[in-house]
């Protein structure tokens, strides 16, 4: 099932990394219709990612189309040493 998925190339603004996933039209007749889901049900459903990413929006147009994003990793503080 999962290998019929079809994941997006990974996007990101200042605050979050974005990606959508294309599920087949027999999944998104079965995925929940008014609520996200949480990773558990999104994973039962054969949907295969690194750990962090949250089922953050429904696009009601095209119900197929399951948007994740994730917060972005903190930038390295820059190294201050020597400078007062």
């Amino acid at each position: 099932m999962a290998n019929e998925f079809y994941y997006s190339k990974k996007y990101c603004d200042d605050e979050y990394e974005y990606r959508h996933v294309h599920i087949t039209k027999e999944v998104a007749k079965i995925i929940p219709k008014n609520r996200l889901m949480s990773e558990s049900e999104w994973r039962g459903f054969g949907i295969q990612q690194s750990p962090g990413w949250v089922h953050y929006m429904i696009h009601g147009p095209e119900r197929h189309v399951l948007l994740f994003r994730r917060p972005l990793e903190p930038k390295p503080a820059e190294n201050n040493v020597g400078k007062q």
